[in-house]
């Protein structure tokens, strides 16, 4: 089973997937969204870290290290940041943080990716906006994305059939048009969202 679901808050993504393991749904993986498997519902705890790794080998170390400790790596790879961990020692305490500042960090990681990501859109921006690839002119009058010559001097039906035929065409390229600068807006939102959140627990 797939769910489309989106957590700032660590926290409550724990919660929610206790939630769905109880219910019988077991995570297996996360991409863009979380695929469980059906199984028997189940009382567990579920932690989730945020780490980044440079190499397979210590990816593995980090996944062996829980694994000593007490704790199944369920979902997350090298690159994914998103890391989830479930207790399977009942010997060993709810969480895998040993602190409140360490705890915190896992929101840092993530506030400095997002900004990380949203940096390194903006020069890809410049070039499209120096090449004309992008025309912000369109953003301000929307009639700037229809490329049909003389259309908007046109009337009755040859305006309708003209305007009527390039309209999806007008809103692909103004969605194309959007997209990176809605990612630079959206990764400096969450960065800042994190950063308070990582800020609001490390006290």
């Amino acid at each position: 089973m797939y769910k489309f679901r989106f957590f700032l808050d660590f926290e409550k993504e724990e919660k929610w997937l206790e939630t769905m393991i109880s219910q019988g749904y077991h995570l297996t993986s996360i991409s863009l969204g979380y695929r469980f498997k059906k199984g028997e519902p189940e009382t567990a705890t579920i932690r989730k870290d945020f780490r980044r790794f440079k190499n397979k080998e210590d990816f593995l170390d980090y996944q062996a290290l829980f694994e000593d400790s007490g704790w199944q790596h369920l979902a997350g790879t090298k690159n994914s940041g998103d890391q989830y961990l479930k207790k399977i020692d009942e010997r060993v305490i709810d969480d895998i943080f040993s602190d409140k500042m360490s705890k915190a960090a896992r929101y840092q990681r993530f506030a400095k990716m997002c900004f990380e990501l949203a940096v390194a859109f903006i020069p890809v921006l410049v070039v499209f906006f120096i090449a004309d690839i992008i025309d912000f002119n369109a953003f301000v009058n929307p009639k700037e994305l229809y490329l049909t010559q003389d259309l908007w001097d046109k009337t009755g039906s040859a305006f309708w059939s003209a305007f009527l035929f390039e309209t999806p065409f007008a809103l692909m390229r103004g969605i194309i048009w959007l997209f990176i600068p809605l990612m630079i807006i959206f990764y400096l939102y969450f960065g800042y969202q994190s950063h308070r959140l990582y800020l609001k627990n490390k006290n």
